[in-house]
C-alpha cells in the first residue's frame, strides 16, 4: 500500500507523461491523477511571459523540428474508430457556448431535433471507450492552461496523450476534452439567472461580474469565437479527409499525398490552439476582468493563431476540393457504365430504368403529377409506355402548347392504343452553374403548364444521366422524345420529330412505325397542314386551288398575291392563300402577317405559334427521313422537303396546289414570274388544265435559274449530317459554320 501511494504521489507531481507513454483505457481500480490547479495562483508577470514563449515558437522558422517531434509521438495501434458521432457532439457544445449569436447555431439546433443520435448504444459504447483517455486530457489542458507552462511543451504533452490514434481522432478527442470546459463555462453563464446551483457555482468562478463587463469583454470574446470556428473548421476537413471512400481515391493520389503531409501541422497548431483558448478562460476566471481587457497582447495571441490555422485550411480545402473532384469524376464513369449496361440489358419491367435515369432513392417521391400538382412515386410509371421529355429551361411555349394539344387530345379515349403511353419531364441543366431564383422561377412556370408528369426537381438528374443523354442520345439544348417500352427498352433515341408530324398515331414511336408512316405518304398539301387549319383541309375537300407562300419581303408579297389573284380571275380558278411567314425571325412575321391582314392581301395565321410549328413539322420531316438514312437522291418526297426549306432561307416561295396536288413548289422569283408572263402559256391551259400548264411553264425558267441551296442546322439539334446532298442538282453540299443571330427571339434562351 505504501508502494502505491508512493508512486501515485510521483504520478500528481510530475502529469505529463513521457514520450513513450499512451493513453489507454483505464481498469476499474485505477484512478485518474488530477492536478491541483487550484492552490497555484498566476500573476500577470508569469502569463506575459507565457505569451511571450508562444509567440516566439509561433516565429520559428524550422518548422521541421517540430514536425520531427510530433512524428516521434505518433504511434498508431491500429485501433480505429468513427470520430463523426463525437465531433458533431462538440460542434454542438462549442456551437451553443457562445456569448454572440453564430450562424451556426440554427445548424446544431436542426442537429438536436432530426439527427441526435447520442442515445444510441453504439455512441454510448463509444464514449464509454474514450472517457479516460478525454479525461486525462482535460486535467492536462486544465493544469496547464493555469500553470503559465510552455505551449509547445503541453501541445507535445497531448500528442502523448493520444500516441495511438489517427490524426483526426487525436483532434476530435482533444477538441472533446476542451468542449467540456469550455462548454461547462457558458452553460454556467446561460442559466445561473435562473438555477440557484447554477448560480453558486457561477459566483465561485466571478461570472456574474464577467457578464456585467461583457461589454468591453466583446472584442475578445469575438476574437475567442474567431479561433474557435477556425479550429472547428479545420478539424472538419481533416475529418472530410478520412472519410474518403478508399473505393474511389488512392492514397498516392497527388492532392490526398501532398495534404497527409500537412496534416499533422494542421494538427499540431489546432491542439495548441485549443490551449489558447482555455488559457484564455483560465485567465479570465481566476484573475478578472479587469486584467483580461488590459492584456492586449492575448488578443494578438488568438488572431495570430486564427490566421495560421486558416492559411493551413485554405491549402487543405483545395487539395479536399480536388480529391472530391476526382471521386465524382470515377462515380460518375461508374454510374455512366451502370447506364450503358442498363439500356443494353434485358428486364421484366422499366422500373430498374427509370430509377437509375431520375432517382434512384426509393425514399423519395421524384415525379410531380401534371393534373393534381402532387408529388408520386416512380411505381406510377410500371410496365408502361414512357416518353421521356428531356429539354432544358429553354424550351419554347410553342413546343409546350403543340405538345399539350397532342397529349390532350390522346388523353380523350383511353382505349385506344395511341393512347398508352405516359409522358414524363426531364429537365436537364447544368450543375457546374449557380442555382438562381430566376432559374427556380422558370422551371416552376413551365412545371405548372405541364398536364404529364415532371421530375419534381433538376437536381434529382444525375451528371452522368446527363452525360449519356449527351452523348448518346444527342441532346444538345433542343427538346428530344426518348421513348422506353414497359420493359424499359428504348424503342427511339428520339419520337419528337413523329411526335410533331403525326402526333399520338405514330405510337408505339418505334423506327419500323416510322417507316410504315412514311410508306403511306404522298407529296400532297395534307402532309404539310395536317393538324393545323381544318378551314385549308375543307377547301381541299371543295377542289380549290390553294397557294401557300412565305418570306418578309411586303413589296414580294404584294406583288405575288396581286398578281396571283389577276391570274386566277381571268382563268377562272377558285383561289385562296394563305401566308406562313418564315422559319426564323419571329418579329418580322408579326408585323407581315399585321399588314397583310389590314390590306386583305390573303388569308394568314393570327397565332404565330401555327407558323412555328408549320416549319417545325417541315424540319421534322427532314430529320425524319435522315434518321432513317434517306437521301433526296432516292427520295422525291424529301427532295420536295428540303427545296422548300432552302428557299426558306433565300427569301420568298410559294407551293402551288390543286386540292391535293401540289404542282408547283418554287422560289419567290420563278413563281412571281410565272405569273408575270401568264400570256406566254395561258394557250396550254385549256388541254393541259390550269395547274399542269402552270407547272411545265415554272419548269422551264426553274431549270434556267436554279437558286442556291443551303440549309441550317443549329448545334442544339443533336446529330448533324456529315453531308447532303442538293436537292436541286443532287451535288454533295458545301459545309460552312456559321454565326447568326435574328434580334428578335425569345430572351429566355439568352438566360437559360
Amino acid at each position: 500500500m505504501e508502494t502505491t501511494n508512493k508512486a501515485m504521489a510521483e504520478q500528481t507531481a510530475n502529469p505529463t507523461p513521457t514520450p513513450t507513454q499512451q493513453a489507454v483505457n483505464p481498469s476499474p481500480t485505477q484512478q485518474v491523477p488530477k492536478p491541483e490547479v487550484t492552490t497555484k495562483l498566476i500573476n500577470p508577470v508569469s502569463l506575459q511571459q507565457l505569451i511571450k514563449r508562444d509567440r516566439g515558437m509561433m516565429t520559428l522558422s524550422d518548422d521541421n523540428i517540430m514536425l520531427k517531434q510530433i512524428h516521434e509521438t505518433h504511434a498508431p495501434d491500429g485501433r480505429e474508430f468513427n470520430v463523426r458521432p463525437l465531433f458533431r457532439l462538440v460542434e454542438d457544445i462549442l456551437n451553443r457556448a457562445t456569448l454572440t449569436v453564430d450562424p451556426l447555431t440554427s445548424a446544431a439546433q436542426t442537429l438536436e431535433t432530426t439527427d441526435d443520435r447520442t442515445n444510441e448504444a453504439s455512441f454510448i459504447a463509444l464514449l464509454e471507450a474514450l472517457s479516460f483517455t478525454i479525461d486525462r486530457i482535460s486535467h492536462e489542458i486544465a493544469y496547464r492552461s493555469s500553470s503559465g507552462s510552455d505551449a509547445h511543451a503541453t501541445t507535445l504533452s497531448i500528442f502523448n496523450l493520444v500516441s495511438s490514434y489517427s490524426w483526426d481522432a487525436k483532434l476530435v478527442l482533444t477538441l472533446s476534452a476542451f468542449a467540456v470546459n469550455y462548454g461547462e463555462f457558458w452553460l454556467l453563464a446561460q442559466i445561473y439567472p435562473t438555477n440557484q446551483l447554477a448560480k453558486s457555482m457561477a459566483t465561485l468562478k466571478q461570472l456574474p461580474v464577467i457578464m456585467e463587463h461583457s461589454g468591453p469583454l466583446k472584442p475578445r470574446f469575438n476574437a475567442l469565437n474567431n479561433l474557435i470556428k477556425a479550429m472547428m473548421d479545420n478539424t472538419r476537413c481533416i475529418v472530410e479527409f478520412k472519410e474518403l471512400p478508399p473505393k474511389y481515391i488512392s492514397q498516392d493520389l497527388p492532392a490526398l499525398a501532398k495534404a497527409r503531409t500537412h496534416i499533422p501541422t494542421a494538427v499540431y497548431w489546432t491542439i495548441r490552439s485549443v490551449l489558447a483558448c482555455a488559457t484564455q478562460i483560465s485567465t479570465l476566471t481566476s484573475m478578472g476582468h479587469e486584467f483580461w481587457i488590459s492584456a492586449t497582447s492575448e488578443a494578438w495571441e488568438l488572431s495570430t493563431l486564427a490566421h495560421k490555422i486558416n492559411s493551413i485550411q485554405d491549402l487543405l480545402k483545395k487539395q479536399l476540393a480536388l480529391c472530391y473532384q476526382y471521386i465524382e469524376e470515377r462515380i460518375e464513369a461508374e454510374t455512366y457504365q451502370k447506364i450503358q449496361s442498363l439500356i443494353e440489358s434485358i428486364h421484366i419491367d422499366n422500373m430498374m430504368i427509370l430509377r437509375t435515369l431520375i432517382c434512384p432513392k426509393d425514399d423519395v417521391l421524384p415525379l410531380l403529377e401534371g393534373s393534381t400538382k402532387t408529388r408520386v412515386n416512380i411505381d406510377v410509371l410500371r410496365r408502361k409506355n414512357v416518353l421521356l421529355l428531356i429539354s432544358g429551361l429553354s424550351i419554347s411555349q410553342d413546343e409546350l402548347s403543340i405538345l399539350e394539344q397532342i397529349y390532350n387530345e390522346s388523353r380523350v379515349d383511353r382505349t385506344r392504343r395511341e393512347s398508352q403511353y405516359e409522358v414524363v419531364w426531364v429537365p436537364v441543366v447544368d450543375h457546374s452553374v449557380v442555382w438562381t431564383d430566376a432559374m427556380q422561377n422558370r422551371f416552376e412556370s413551365l412545371q405548372a403548364t405541364m398536364p404529364w408528369y415532371s421530375v419534381y426537381t433538376p437536381k434529382l438528374i444525375n451528371k452522368a444521366v446527363i452525360r449519356f443523354i449527351k452523348e448518346v442520345w444527342h441532346f444538345r439544348n433542343k427538346p428530344i422524345l426518348v421513348v422506353l417500352d414497359p420493359q424499359g427498352k428504348v424503342v427511339s433515341n428520339n419520337a419528337i420529330h413523329m411526335m410533331w408530324i403525326w402526333g399520338s398515331p405514330a405510337f408505339p414511336f418505334t423506327s419500323s412505325r416510322e417507316e410504315a408512316l412514311w410508306k403511306a405518304e404522298t407529296w400532297r398539301l395534307e402532309l404539310l397542314v395536317d393538324g393545323l387549319d381544318p378551314t385549308i383541309l375543307n377547301w381541299v375537300k371543295e377542289g380549290k386551288f390553294i397557294y401557300l407562300y412565305g418570306g418578309t419581303d411586303m413589296e414580294w408579297i404584294r406583288k405575288f398575291t396581286t398578281t396571283a389573284k389577276t391570274v386566277a380571275s381571268v382563268a377562272r380558278i377558285p383561289l385562296e392563300m394563305v401566308y406562313v411567314g418564315k422559319s426564323n425571325k419571329r418579329e418580322q412575321v408579326r408585323k407581315c402577317t399585321n399588314a397583310i391582314a389590314v390590306e386583305k392581301l390573303s388569308y394568314c395565321w393570327q397565332d404565330l405559334a401555327m407558323v412555328w410549328f408549320f416549319w417545325t413539322r417541315l424540319e421534322s420531316m427532314m430529320f425524319s427521313k435522315i434518321q432513317l438514312g434517306i437521301t433526296v437522291d432516292v427520295d422525291p418526297l424529301l427532295r420536295e422537303i428540303e427545296k422548300l426549306l432552302s428557299y426558306d432561307k433565300e427569301g420568298g416561295w410559294a407551293i402551288l396546289s390543286n386540292g391535293s396536288f401540289l404542282f408547283v413548289n418554287g422560289h419567290s422569283s420563278t413563281v412571281l414570274s410565272t405569273f408575270t408572263q401568264y400570256n406566254a402559256w395561258k394557250d396550254d391551259v385549256p388541254p393541259k388544265g390550269f395547274d399542269i400548264a402552270c407547272m411545265d411553264f415554272h419548269s422551264k425558267l426553274h431549270s434556267n435559274s436554279l437558286p442556291c441551296c443551303r440549309f441550317e442546322f443549329p448545334s442544339e439539334v443533336g446529330r448533324i449530317p456529315e453531308n447532303m446532298k442538293c436537292p436541286e442538282c443532287l451535288q454533295i453540299m458545301e459545309k460552312y459554320i456559321t454565326f447568326g443571330c435574328c434580334h428578335d427571339e425569345s430572351a429566355t434562351k439568352a438566360l437559360f
